[in-house]
């Protein structure tokens, strides 16, 4: 009996192991994975080439225009967030800290969550919902239209030409940006502190300068830099590649390059806002 008995649970494992399910399970997350590790290692040496070719002759035009593009066009939409954010986030910590007696800490407060916080992660999110969604359109609309392949034609190479000013404009934007954010965020913290809920002018002011350091500073920055690198990497990478998206062709192909193209940015920018503050504290 025990002979059997043992037989008859090698024939059961044996018949599980052979399951197609198993087998289907297993094969699509093997194949998942490997995707994963190949659009990593691509996306990779597609920046080296990026960041080598900017320091290459005649960038300099390129990339003023592409900052304007990409920071001047930007800067808009950036400074009317960053009021309306001070604004809420003075609104809703001066309820908050007046329970504990301690309304006098908001400009601490609000500077802290701004610049270390808040204004980098949102700078980005807000230039990756505006200009690197475009960034993508127009570079994949270049590729389904032929146009890279016709300067492959013309000896000239796409990535210096296409891939590179934007790379260069994004580090030099983001953090220009997020300092502007962080700026006029506070000046919407003292709107609604001072002016509306009449703290004292002295108190928000002193609060501000005492609680940041310049670690507080230099972390925002090192975040807005990091994100530029993301951001601009991942959506001049998309538009590039379109037309090997899966299952789509043509102005689709864009259309969905384009999508997620902003939602793996703004996934990435969340995810490395955690890491870079793991390693800055």
């Amino acid at each position: 009996m025990d002979i059997k008995s043992s037989l008859s649970v090698m024939d059961q494992l044996k018949a599980n192991q052979s399951s197609p399910l198993w087998d289907l399970l297993f094969t699509g997350l093997g194949r998942s994975i490997l995707s994963i590790i190949r659009s990593l290692g691509a996306a990779t040496i597609f920046l080296i080439k990026t960041f080598i070719h900017i320091f290459r002759r005649k960038q300099t035009g390129a990339i003023v225009k592409q900052v304007l593009d990409i920071g001047s066009k930007s800067s808009g939409i950036v400074l009317m967030v960053g009021l309306f954010t001070g604004m809420v986030m003075g609104l809703q910590m001066y309820y908050a800290l007046v329970n504990y007696g301690s309304e006098a800490a908001l400009g601490s407060a609000v500077a802290l969550s701004l610049v270390r916080e808040l204004g980098p992660v949102l700078s980005a999110i807000m230039i990756t919902a505006r200009a690197g969604s475009a960034m993508t359109a127009e570079i994949g609309i270049q590729r389904i239209s032929e146009q890279i392949d016709a300067l492959h034609t013309m000896g000239i190479n796409p990535i210096k030409y296409l891939i590179s000013p934007r790379l260069a404009a994004a580090i030099i934007s983001f953090p220009i940006l997020t300092a502007f954010f962080d700026l006029i965020g506070l000046i919407g913290g003292y709107l609604t502190g001072v002016k509306l809920l009449g703290l004292n002018h002295g108190a928000y002011i002193y609060r501000v300068y005492d609680s940041l350091e310049w670690i507080d500073i230099y972390g925002g920055f090192v975040k807005s830099i990091v994100f530029a690198i993301l951001v601009s990497t991942i959506c001049t990478y998309r538009g590039y590649f379109c037309h090997m998206q899966p299952n789509s062709r043509g102005a689709h192909s864009v259309s969905e390059a384009t999508t997620s193209a902003v939602v793996l940015s703004c996934v990435c920018v969340l995810v490395s806002d955690y890491v870079v503050t793991t390693f800055l504290m």
